[in-house]
């Protein structure tokens, strides 16, 4: 800051020249200049109290006149930066900008455009190393391949042996099944052939109808009421009843299965021609058991009452027996006896496979050729020894018409070679209304 002296003595040549005259300037921007320096001590000596006061006078119209400089550089307190200095800093944010932009655009050109991969390297060690780290990563794959058959195998093995014994369980458990339906089926075989015959004699019982059974009725209470009175009580009855059953019994009894048997020797059936009878060898143990002498063929038409060895017994495995009947009859059924396997010797002498035919006998003592024509199948069997002895045939044939003579032929028997015993043949049937001259009808 200037001192009071000095600026007194040196007036401002701005206050010399007049403002008319003085030349336009551009209006340029105020600078503050600030004299930061130390004065010295001023050397000038006192004023007189007449130049001081004309010197307080100078300062005051000094004061006066730069009173605006002052309040303009008070209000601008802080320094301006130089051109050079602003230039460079906007030239320096420019270059950054730009230095980040290109860096950018590189950064986008080089994920757009990768780089090629690099070639192999051409150096031998290189290729060595590279072809030992093939060798290793083989080597490895093979070790992996190897325990993973090895694991392959033992769950092979393990899945075999689980396979194995399973399948053997299943076997077990089959084969035990097997044997118990094989066992269920022999059982129900056996059943089915008892109800076979119960329904075979179920349906040779000669039922009444109502309407027979209604006449019946109105007969019986006639013949009651004329023998008690017009009154039939419940005595009666059972009385009556206790007769048919006790005649059942008696025929029952009588024949064993309760139906008429029309070959029987005692009511007039014979038999007129057989194949060879066995003649058993004194001494030997057939001879004693079929009781010795020549066979008798009738045997075979007697009632047997289940003794061993009452029986008629033909030659070899296979024969033949004709039978002359009582009358002549529409026949129904055969019926084969055999002795019961309780208190038989050997039952391998009994027929096996046979067959039944039969033909009305209009000219007694016709040769074989001559009723031959005449002659038709009437049932087929055979006799089964796991069954009951005494067993019963239908006659299959339809159409069956009168017959007075049958031939009983038997192609096999139950083991025996030497001969065949046949105990007993029946032969069922009814007698025709009026049979008249009726032949057989083939």
């Amino acid at each position: 800051m200037a001192s009071p002296s000095l600026a007194a003595a040196a007036p401002s040549p701005l206050e010399a020249i007049p403002l008319a005259s003085r030349p336009a300037a551009p209006r340029k921007r105020p600078v503050l200049l600030l004299d930061t320096r130390p004065h010295p001590a001023s050397l000038t000596p006192p004023l007189h109290s007449s130049t001081a006061a004309g010197a307080g006078a100078a300062a005051a119209a000094a004061a006066a006149a730069s009173g605006p400089a002052q309040v303009r550089r008070k209000k601008s307190s802080h320094t301006p930066k130089p051109r050079w200095q602003t230039v460079l800093s906007v030239a320096a944010k420019n270059a950054a900008l730009l230095a980040a932009l290109l860096y950018l655009g590189d950064l986008a050109w080089r994920w757009s455009h990768p780089p090629p991969p690099s070639p192999p390297p051409r150096d031998g060690d290189a290729l060595k190393a590279y072809a030992a780290r093939v060798a290793e990563l083989e080597a490895s794959l093979d070790r992996a391949l190897r325990m993973m058959q090895v694991q392959l195998e033992a769950i092979d093995r393990k899945i075999d042996g689980e396979v194995g014994a399973a399948r053997a369980d299943l076997a077990a458990l089959l084969e035990e099944k097997r044997l118990a339906l094989e066992e269920g089926l022999r059982r129900l075989d056996a059943r089915a052939g008892e109800l076979g015959d119960a329904l075979a004699a179920l349906e040779r019982m000669e039922f009444l109808r109502k309407e027979e059974f209604e006449k019946f009725w109105e007969e019986f209470k006639d013949s009651l009421a004329s023998g008690f009175g017009s009154k039939v009580d419940l005595d009666q009855v059972r009385a009556l009843a206790r007769e048919i059953v006790m005649k059942e019994i008696e025929k029952h009894a009588a024949d064993g299965i309760g139906r008429v048997d029309y070959a029987v020797a005692s009511g007039g059936g014979r038999v007129v021609r057989n194949s060879e009878p066995y003649v058993p060898k004194r001494g030997g143990f057939f001879g004693g058991w079929l009781g010795g002498g020549n066979p008798d063929p009738q045997k075979m038409l007697q009632p047997s009452f289940g003794e061993p060895g009452q029986c008629f017994a033909v030659q070899g495995s296979s024969g033949f027996v004709e039978i002359k009947l009582k009358a002549g009859i529409i026949p129904e059924a055969v019926t084969l006896e055999h002795v019961s396997k309780d208190v038989a010797y050997d039952r391998s002498t009994a027929p096996k496979d046979c067959r039944v035919s039969g033909w009305y006998d209009e000219t007694p003592g016709e040769t074989q050729s001559g009723h031959a024509s005449k002659m038709a199948a009437l049932a087929e069997f055979t006799y089964d020894l796991d069954k009951n002895n005494v067993q019963t045939f239908d006659v299959r044939t339809p159409d069956v018409g009168m017959i007075n003579m049958i031939r009983f032929d038997f192609t096999s028997n139950h083991g025996s070679s030497l001969l065949t015993c046949i105990y007993r043949l029946r032969v069922h049937g009814h007698e025709p209304v009026s049979p008249g001259t009726a032949g057989f009808l083939a």
